[in-house]
């Protein structure tokens, strides 16, 4: 029973950055009918901000100790960080050892610019073109992102760790009746899931709640009759891909201490997330959330050791399996609209 709640919450917190990801693919496939290749490469974006403002936050000056000397009798250069010397030691150091929640302020506002700029410059042009040449274009894209990141930061993975608090791990066995060091599990996953809760959370109730949302939602069902009402729909489409862009970007960004931002993570996590939307149902945003889940937890089973011995090589084909069941028996997904997929 302890392997198994592991193995759900190894899933719970695989499936959230699959949810994530496929909830902003799904809202640009849904509101704009845009095949994004490129909407990895936003979530690869995201993970070096929080590189970036990690090595920022880390600038230092040098200066000479006279005081102490190295073994050829030289003053000890010491650096210190600039945000130490603005702040302070404590509290510089705590902003440094913050330094992935505190990207989140710098992700929100660059991965908008982003969404926008890719929006209006190249997506716009390829609205009414065949979706064979939306994943072309938008591929292409994917791969310039990712070759510019390798270029300025290196082939290498950079570890970006999570604050000293939430390093180490939590007795998560203890909460549910097993006995101590039954069902240990990492602070930082459990923050990621419960980061991604509120995420998808937040965007479910905007659309719902909100004037704005209300309009999107009436445009992805109609988007003809919406525009004849004089609503400028283009406007609010333009503000739902920005808005996808921040979603993929957050996502990127808490994810980076769970595994280490490499130039080609975007490619990794994208084929796996548009498995999902078609899984969960294109253009479901309930659908996307719920596959990516699904999935992410039926994944984590497939890589237990007691599963491999029998069937080696499944953890890498569960995902795709499940979907060609899934889409044989309801092709138009588990959520998806009656129609869609099926015709």
């Amino acid at each position: 029973m302890d392997a198994i709640i592991l193995q759900i919450l190894n899933g719970l917190d695989k499936g959230s950055a699959y949810a994530l990801i496929a909830l902003g693919l799904t809202l640009i496939f849904g509101t704009l009918g845009v095949v994004n290749f490129a909407h990895g490469a936003l979530f690869m974006i995201g993970a070096f901000i929080a590189v970036s403002v990690q090595k920022l936050l880390s600038l230092s000056y040098v200066t000479l100790d006279e005081t102490r000397t190295d073994f050829l009798g030289n003053p000890v250069k010491v650096e210190t960080p600039y945000v130490v010397e603005w702040f302070g030691p404590e509290v510089g150091a705590t902003i440094i050892d913050w330094s992935v929640p505190i990207a989140i302020l710098f992700a929100i506002p660059i991965m908008a610019l982003v969404g926008y700029v890719m929006e209006r410059g190249l997506i716009k042009h390829f609205y009414k073109r065949p979706h064979a040449d939306q994943i072309l274009v938008t591929f292409g894209l994917a791969i310039v992102l990712q070759e510019i990141i390798k270029h300025y930061y290196g082939a290498n993975p950079i570890q970006t760790p999570a604050p000293d608090a939430l390093q180490g791990s939590f007795d998560f066995g203890v909460l549910i009746g097993f006995d101590p060091n039954v069902i240990i599990y990492p602070y930082w996953r459990m923050v990621y899931f419960a980061f991604a809760a509120l995420l998808i959370g937040s965007v479910f109730a905007f659309l719902q709640f909100t004037t704005f949302g209300m309009v999107v939602r009436a445009g992805m069902a109609d988007r003809e009759t919406v525009g004849l009402l004089g609503i400028n729909i283009d406007k609010r489409f333009t503000f739902t891909f920005a808005m996808a862009a921040v979603v993929a970007g957050l996502a990127g960004v808490m994810y980076a201490p769970i595994n280490s931002p490499n130039y080609h993570m975007g490619m990794d996590f994208l084929v796996l997330s548009f498995v999902v939307v078609v899984v969960g149902g294109m253009g479901s945003l309930p659908g996307a959330v719920a596959a990516g889940f699904l999935l992410g937890i039926l994944e984590s089973f497939a890589s237990m050791n007691e599963i491999k011995s029998i069937l080696p090589g499944i953890d890498q084909i569960i995902i795709y399996l499940v979907a060609i069941i899934i889409l044989l028996a309801r092709p138009r997904g588990l959520l998806g609209r009656k129609g869609v997929m099926e015709e």
